[in-house]
């Protein structure tokens, strides 16, 4: 996909975090390990609804920040969906899950906090922060879901 503007940007996380959740879905059913695929099916269902809550961004976000260049993105040179998420997960351990899912989660991070500091439009400013939010609020929670599934 290529990202011209932050609609595009939205519309790529949202992608994103859809790809994964398929992937996740699929790889619980090879899973050997019972725990580990309840760990890949929550995390799956987890990243489906965030896939759903930015969505809800594009919806909401103003039509003319959306249509906004963003010409600083390819400089990141952030990762493709199609390489979100691969059949390692299907032999994973429970912890290169988690290590596996928060390092997916940092670099939409770094991508946000990066364009974050080069948006010279306050709309596109306030809507990467917003975004940036989101992704730091979901990450904590889920590594908290993770932290409690790890200790039963």
């Amino acid at each position: 996909m290529e990202i011209k503007t932050f609609g595009d940007l939205i519309d790529w996380t949202r992608q994103l975090h859809a790809h994964l959740a398929k992937c996740l879905t699929e790889s619980a059913e090879k899973q050997t390990s019972e725990r580990n695929s309840a760990l890949l099916d929550y995390i799956a269902g987890y990243e489906s609804q965030l896939a759903e809550t930015v969505a809800e961004f594009e919806k909401q976000a103003d039509p003319k920040v959306l249509q906004t260049r963003l010409y600083d993105y390819a400089e990141h040179k952030p990762f493709t969906p199609g390489l979100a998420c691969d059949a390692r997960f299907d032999t994973f351990s429970f912890d290169e899950i988690s290590r596996e899912i928060f390092a997916f989660h940092d670099q939409i991070m770094d991508l946000y906090q990066s364009l974050t500091g080069k948006a010279e439009i306050e709309g596109a400013k306030t809507l990467l922060e917003d975004l940036l939010a989101l992704e730091q609020h979901e990450a904590k929670q889920l590594s908290s879901q993770i932290g409690r599934m790890a200790d039963i």
